[in-house]
């Protein structure tokens, strides 16, 4: 069911220096931000050859994000996802194998706007987990 790892998300207190210091400083390919309001956040992504990095800044006061980085003010790692050929097929066996799926269990269109469901972290070692249909 797992396939490659689409990509790892930092949130960052700033959008402008983490982006600066991908391109200058690591000579990495760096998009333009995108506003994604569903999710209350700005995105940048840093395309590397086998992956992406997925920036995050939050969009607005009630932005998950927001509460994040007042945990973690330098930022860090926020998730991890992973691509799925079938995100529903995906989600009843994961839930049929005891994991929570967050929210109402329905995918979300994503930043790269394709459907995404999230894991609840306590399921999955600590980390929260994006998963993505391809």
């Amino acid at each position: 069911m797992i396939g490659k790892l689409n990509h790892v998300a930092i949130a960052v207190p700033d959008l402008v220096a983490a982006s600066a210091m991908y391109r200058d400083a690591m000579g990495a390919d760096v998009s333009s931000p995108q506003d994604v309001p569903e999710h209350g956040v700005t995105v940048v992504f840093i395309n590397l050859p086998n992956t992406k990095i997925e920036l995050l800044h939050p969009l607005g006061e009630n932005s998950p994000i927001a509460g994040f980085l007042a945990k973690n003010p330098a930022g860090g790692v926020h998730h991890i996802c992973f691509e799925v050929s079938d995100i529903l097929a995906a989600r009843d066996q994961l839930v049929a194998k005891g994991l929570r799926v967050l929210g109402d269990g329905n995918p979300k269109i994503g930043a790269h706007g394709k459907p995404v469901l999230f894991l609840h972290p306590k399921d999955m070692l600590g980390t929260l987990t994006e998963i993505e249909q391809v």
